[in-house]
């Protein structure tokens, strides 16, 4: 799919010889999952958060709630955007990346020439 995306731009495109690439994608995917975990972390820190304070503001008594205020519903929308829906996009765009590595290593042997991404050539020196 990304192979189908870069040999279509107008983009340069970087070959290698796959022997010399599969212990770095080895290591790219690797971390590439931590990088997914610690945004998984995240957004789950704030959902407890999101949680604990909605806890805490509805067992206020009445009267403390009418001093206190709770956050406008616009405002956690835009938290909500962006500690949740932009993180998710993110970990979906480094999932695809994980795919196309692993596609790399599966279905090339050791003499080929396989087309790496301008963001693995990057990595890569």
């Amino acid at each position: 799919m990304l192979n189908a995306m870069i040999t279509g731009s107008s983009m340069k495109v970087f070959q290698r010889k796959a022997a010399e690439v599969y212990p770095f994608l080895e290591i790219y995917i690797a971390r590439r999952e931590q990088k997914i975990a610690e945004i998984e972390q995240i957004i789950e820190r704030y959902e407890k958060k999101r949680m604990m304070e909605e806890r805490a503001y509805r067992t206020m008594s009445p009267l403390r709630r009418m001093f206190t205020g709770k956050k406008p519903d616009h405002h956690l929308a835009v938290e909500y955007i962006h500690y949740v829906k932009k993180p998710m996009e993110q970990m979906r765009q480094l999932r695809m990346e994980i795919e196309y590595a692993r596609t790399l290593l599966s279905q090339s042997d050791p003499s080929d020439m396989i087309t790496l991404t301008p963001e693995m050539e990057k990595e890569f020196e």
